[in-house]
């Protein structure tokens, strides 16, 4: 995500502005600027040079005017609009004397720019947050000052922010609030601070609040005032400071992995945000693809390697459900060596987290060369896979640092089931209700990864048990089985044990020779369409000696009666099953690696991303 710091009533800022925005390097970004209100009037400075902006930052406001009052700064990850000096943060209105940083995604952006820009407001961004700065300058022309033109804009936005606008007519003031997206305050005597993340404060404060969703802060001199976005006075969590710098970047976590497990309800939740438009339908990030060409469409590839091969094995069983399309999934690296058989009238899909990949990204260029129209689900704006492709679904999960994809990986299994949904909705194979019913179950399951997710120590408790293992098998059946093969995978990755995944049903085609006393078979249960023969098939290795570990809906008795552990998850529908099965498998997976000594976020001869063939 983003990384957010303001400042007010520190006479020289910019030095402390710019060294924050370096400790919030480590989130990962695209473009970084600053905003100062010197002299009563905003001065600002942008850079889009990757991870080199701040530095360049650096250089850029060698001239700025000393002797600031508020101050803001920010680095963006892209979502709407590339990467570009226009699309940084800050944004000004149209009279140049606001500013606003965000981070988050507004989903009615589009609604609000047109009316916007119908009422004569010039826009110079593709960003949704830029309409922001322009309401807050339509509220104060009608009499608001900053706070209540803030608090008026955020009651017309729909979507997640964390908010910082400074304004030169109110120099000393800075007004935040949030919703979904983490900001923290900070206060030393006759300074006020606001930052995304801890990081960005240590060494200037120990005095921390946490800002809770739906509030909102008035910063000035050595003075914070908390309301809710209605207007009550609110006292807000004060948090006391221990960690180093290496250990606040992690927020308290032990490691990137266990951190980004963790925001992995927020990840899928701000790849949800903003994809449906104006009349209930669904919309996709860049799509330069008419219609009717999609309605042309009668096969589908999907390419990926590792993760993202198993996010795209998720998917198939979703686009031949919903669009009757018949879907193939393919392992990058094997793609384009095989003739596929591609036209005109083929979709082929790229799943690449940094859109890098070399693999993935050859295979799309061949399935170009070859007619199809080419899509990339992708984590990074402007990658070169996004910049070549016909079209780009990005997941939004945010700066992955941990090698082992988690918070992506989910992204990525909810994007392509959108990509599902729009395909049904072209093709006509879903009703609009059928859809909308659809997505609403997909709304929901940020709060059912946060249950699962909370239940951290249960999986300890199996892990424990199991340390002397050497041999897992993970069985699955339908969307099961690319659970499975998840699972498998985290487990090779991180804690270096034999694990292998595979379709339930094919475990008596030969693998069942190898199960005996010692071997653990951990088997994926939950409801879908085949769960009495997946009990069946686990039935029978039990009978064989093995240690049977299952991830079960709540409540169901019939599947903890077949097993020896149960990795309990709430239920929800099939189709959408994996994104909730899959988390307990992380949880295995790293508390595995944790009891045989392994460091989760740096696996052995591992890269987070493989640009080589």
């Amino acid at each position: 995500m983003c990384g957010i710091i303001g400042v007010t009533g520190e006479p020289d800022a910019l030095p402390l502005i710019l060294g924050a925005l370096h400790q919030l390097e480590y989130r990962g970004y695209d473009s970084a600027g600053v905003a100062l209100v010197a002299g009563g009037e905003i001065w600002r400075a942008r850079a889009a040079d990757g991870t080199h902006s701040v530095a360049d930052l650096a250089a850029l406001t060698a001239d700025a005017p000393r002797g600031h009052a508020a101050a803001i700064g920010h680095t963006r990850w892209a979502t709407h609009g590339h990467p570009t000096p226009e699309n940084a943060h800050p944004h000004v209105d149209c009279t140049g004397r606001l500013a606003l940083i965000h981070n988050g995604i507004i989903e009615n952006h589009s609604a609000l720019r047109a009316d916007l820009v119908a009422n004569g407001h010039t826009m110079t961004s593709a960003t949704d947050t830029e309409v922001m700065v322009h309401l807050i300058e339509r509220f104060m022309a009608e009499g608001s000052d900053l706070t209540a033109a803030t608090r008026r804009m955020l009651g017309s936005v729909r979507g997640a922010f964390s908010i910082a606008v400074i304004c030169a007519d109110e120099p000393d003031t800075i007004v935040a609030a949030r919703r979904s997206t983490p900001l923290v305050l900070g206060l030393r005597d006759g300074t006020a601070f606001l930052a995304s993340d801890i990081p960005a404060l240590i060494g200037h404060t120990r005095e921390v609040y946490a800002l809770a969703d739906d509030e909102l802060a008035v910063l000035t001199p050595g003075h914070l005032h908390v309301t809710t976005l209605e207007g009550a006075p609110v006292i807000p969590e004060q948090l006391t400071i221990t960690w180093d710098l290496e250990a606040a970047q992690k927020g308290g976590f032990p490691d990137y992995m266990s951190k980004e497990m963790d925001e992995q309800p927020l990840a899928v939740a701000t790849t949800l945000l903003d994809r449906r438009g104006a009349g209930g339908e669904l919309i996709l990030d860049e799509l330069r693809i008419s219609a009717d060409e999609l309605r042309r469409i009668d096969k589908v590839f999907i390419v990926a390697c590792g993760s993202s091969y198993h996010a795209a094995a998720v998917a198939k069983y979703a686009l031949e459900h919903w669009v009757k399309l018949p879907t193939e999934v393919d392992i990058a690296s094997e793609f384009r060596y095989r003739d596929p058989v591609i036209g005109d009238r083929t979709l082929c899909v790229g799943v690449s987290q940094s859109g890098e990949t070399l693999d993935t990204s050859e295979a799309m260029r061949e399935a170009s060369r070859l007619g199809a129209k080419v899509l990339v689900v992708s984590n990074v704006v402007d990658s070169s896979m996004a910049r070549h492709a016909d079209g780009v679904l990005y997941t939004r999960a945010g700066p992955e640092v941990g090698v082992a994809s988690t918070k992506c990986h989910l992204a990525q299994i909810v994007a392509l089931e959108i990509l599902g949904l729009f395909l049904a909705q072209i093709h006509g194979t879903l009703t609009a209700p059928e859809i909308g019913e659809i997505l609403n179950a997909m709304d929901e399951l940020p709060a059912l990864m946060t249950r699962t997710l909370s239940r951290r120590r249960e999986v300890d408790e199996v892990a424990s048990k199991l340390t002397d293992a050497r041999d897992f098998f993970f069985l699955g059946r339908h969307v099961g089985y690319p659970v499975a093969l998840e699972g498998a995978l985290k487990l090779k990755e991180l804690a270096y044990l034999r694990a292998e995944g595979y379709a339930a049903g094919e475990l008596k085609h030969g693998p069942i020779a190898l199960i005996e006393p010692g071997v653990v078979v951990v088997g994926i249960a939950t409801r879908n369409p085949l769960w009495e023969k997946m009990l069946s098939n686990i039935a029978e290795v039990h009978s064989r000696g093995a240690t049977v570990v299952l991830v079960a809906d709540d409540g169901d008795e019939e599947a903890a009666a077949v097993a020896d552990h149960v990795l309990w998850v709430p239920p929800t529908s099939p189709l959408l099953s994996p994104v909730i099965g899959v988390i307990p498998l992380q949880q295995l997976a790293y508390r595995l690696a944790r009891l045989h000594g392994h460091d989760p976020d740096r696996p052995r001869n591992l890269a987070k991303t493989v640009t080589v063939e």
